[in-house]
């Protein structure tokens, strides 16, 4: 059995899960904090995809927790066969919803300059802030469902 950086059970699993977590709240946190986020549907998108993965990694950051206090191994074919429809489903929205929410923030910000015309109503500066760490937060999750993938790849 191989032990990668990222393995469930393992301290550098849950360094990885508890990255995601921080990263999508915080995403979370500035999007629907910002004023004007309904005005775009990929904005909405982007703050069910991020609670979706706070979610998931934090319960993968307990799994890890509850493994490393009672010394378990987490490598075997079902939990790991789980994990990887997890990581890769959660991957991808997360994906799906960060790139639809940069592509209206170029749509913003260089084509139509709503932005600059409607300071007062938009908070463009939290927008793209919030889109970065969900970019930060996918990359965290990608590094972990490649993990995954190839830890069921090797039992």
């Amino acid at each position: 059995m191989k032990y990668l950086f990222g393995s469930p059970g393992k301290v550098s699993g849950l360094v990885l899960r508890m990255g995601q977590c921080l990263f999508a709240a915080a995403s979370l946190a500035l999007m629907a904090s910002a004023s004007g986020f309904t005005t775009a549907t990929s904005f909405c998108f982007l703050i069910a995809a991020m609670g979706l993965q706070v979610l998931w990694s934090f319960g993968l950051a307990c799994l890890d927790i509850h493994a490393l206090r009672l010394k378990k191994d987490l490598h075997n074919h079902i939990v790991l066969s789980l994990l990887v429809i997890g990581d890769w489903v959660t991957a991808i929205l997360s994906l799906a919803a960060a790139c639809s929410s940069a592509g209206v923030m170029v749509v913003y910000m260089k084509d139509t300059d709503i932005c600059s015309r409607s300071q007062a109503t938009l908070s463009c500066n939290t927008f793209q802030i919030s889109v970065a760490l969900a970019f930060v937060a996918w990359f965290l999750l990608a590094v972990s469902s490649y993990v995954m993938f190839w830890l069921l790849a090797t039992i």
